[in-house]
């Protein structure tokens, strides 16, 4: 996915709710360390399509897939979903097959709501095995943890609304209004899928409002006391581009003054040194400020002030200097890949860069791109958008889901301080807000920041979260619909 991974699980806690949830850990209740009682027959379900799902290597260049598609359909069909309530749609995502599946819940008895999407995405980022300390394409449960590719992005999401939908219908419950499941196949590359399936919902379903389990969660103390239930509400623009300079060359004994290697990395020293401006709204203020409430020493103090003037220097000074911090105050551009020259002894004909950039919101890609330029000043650096850019609003959280979202999380960690928050990076919610929908990711995995591996090595989960956040969607689901 294309997100940072810190910040989609930040989050608060009030004194109030230390006090509450003191010595309550991931599982809501039950101390790691401590003998589990044997699983239910739901949490045993929810296993089984975690480990199968999980196994199944949904990365670009595998055509998984409609593997994984087949799979679910399966299990739904199996609770009782017919045929006419399941989509199954084909995509070509940048020469690969991929696919998509939406999956209604219909309503019997309709109250005249307009219905729900809730969002997943099937496809994971490759992991090699060589490079994994275990398996990555095996669920394997070591140290409290449940290891493997994708055990939260986004798989746990995936497999979350899967048992939940087959739980409820095994139940006989019926919704009284529509739910529609609509997971993507190819959100961590080309969001072929994703764009398609926004423009479906937008001209057949139409929804109050649209659910994300790609995102949002409890962030969780490195003693794992609840800090706060973070919800998306916002997500930064995506946007890749490719820096060329080019070069007649000739033989390496030959060295010329211009060196399409040397300029390139002049380019890239430059954009380093940058610094965007800094930009604030009140949703990045508020989440800042109320992070600086429970984050000890300097970095708290520089929250709190960056919350109360954003033109504070000093505090500027220190949280860009913070990974989990540095994409709330504004735009950033890092280098990411790198290529150049044909032969050790030849001069490089060209040098290419891939440079990412996390937009703020309502800056866009043409200015940004504009400030590189300029940042470079060298014409001979030549620029190419590689991405097709989404660029997004802020969602204001719908009062139900809020309030049927403070059930939940009371039932689990009462009191527990409900965040909204601007995502560093993007998720498929970012094309349902724009097309005009609200979309909020809700995630129910509780999680530490030192245990998010997504997208890097040993990505995991832990064991007591998973089972903790079963209940978390079948109970939203009910309050909402029912």
């Amino acid at each position: 996915m294309t997100k940072s991974t810190t910040a989609r699980r930040f989050g608060l806690r009030t004194a109030t709710a230390l006090a509450l949830a003191a010595g309550v850990l991931a599982s809501g209740g039950t101390a790691r360390g401590a003998e589990r009682a044997p699983l239910t027959a739901d949490q045993q379900q929810a296993f089984d399509i975690y480990r199968d799902i999980i196994a199944i290597r949904t990365a670009r260049g595998q055509a998984k897939t409609p593997e994984m598609v087949a799979y679910l359909v399966a299990r739904l069909k199996q609770a009782g979903f017919a045929d006419p309530d399941i989509m199954v749609s084909d995509y070509d995502s940048n020469g690969e097959r991929v696919q998509g599946l939406i999956v209604r819940f219909a309503t019997a008895k309709p109250d005249g709501r307009k219905p729900i999407v809730l969002l997943g995405h099937m496809d994971v980022v490759d992991a090699l095995a060589e490079d994994w300390e275990l398996p990555p394409f095996t669920v394997t449960e070591k140290d409290g943890f449940f290891f493997g590719r994708g055990t939260t992005d986004n798989k746990y999401g995936i497999t979350n609304l899967t048992q939940t939908f087959i739980r409820l219908k095994r139940e006989g419950w019926t919704p009284r209004r529509d739910l529609y499941l609509v997971f993507s196949g190819d959100e961590e590359t080309g969001m072929i899928s994703t764009r398609a399936q926004a423009d479906y919902v937008a001209k057949s379903i139409d929804p109050a409002y649209v659910l994300n389990s790609d995102a949002g969660g409890i962030t969780l103390a490195p003693d794992n006391t609840p800090l706060a239930m973070a919800v998306q509400a916002a997500e930064k623009t995506f946007a890749t581009f490719e820096l060329t300079v080019t070069n007649p060359g000739g033989h390496s004994s030959r060295p010329r003054k211009d060196n399409a290697i040397y300029e390139l990395s002049d380019a890239l020293q430059k954009i380093a040194a940058y610094r965007f401006p800094v930009q604030a709204t009140p949703l990045t203020r508020s989440f800042l400020g109320a992070l600086g409430q429970i984050t000890p020493g300097e970095t708290g103090a520089a929250m709190r002030a960056f919350a109360e003037n954003p033109a504070d220097e000093a505090a500027v000074a220190l949280l860009r200097a913070t990974p989990e911090t540095v994409g709330t105050l504004g735009t950033t551009c890092v280098a990411t890949m790198l290529r150049g020259g044909h032969a050790e002894n030849a001069l490089p004909q060209s040098a290419t860069a891939t440079v990412n950039c996390r937009i703020f919101p309502g800056e866009g890609a043409a200015a940004t791109e504009a400030a590189l330029k300029q940042v470079i000043g060298n014409d001979k650096v030549q620029f190419r958008l590689l991405t097709d850019v989404t660029e997004s609003p802020e969602s204001a959280v719908p009062d139900e889901v809020m309030a049927a979202l403070r059930k939940v999380i009371d039932a689990r960690y009462p009191g527990l301080p409900i965040q909204p928050y601007m995502e560093s990076g993007g998720t498929d919610g970012m094309h349902y807000r724009a097309r005009g929908y609200a979309t909020v990711a809700i995630s129910g995995a509780a999680s530490r920041p030192q245990d998010m591996f997504a997208h890097g090595l040993n990505e995991r989960l832990s064991v007591d979260a998973f089972y903790g956040g079963l209940d978390h969607w079948y109970r939203l689901l009910k309050d909402l619909a029912g």
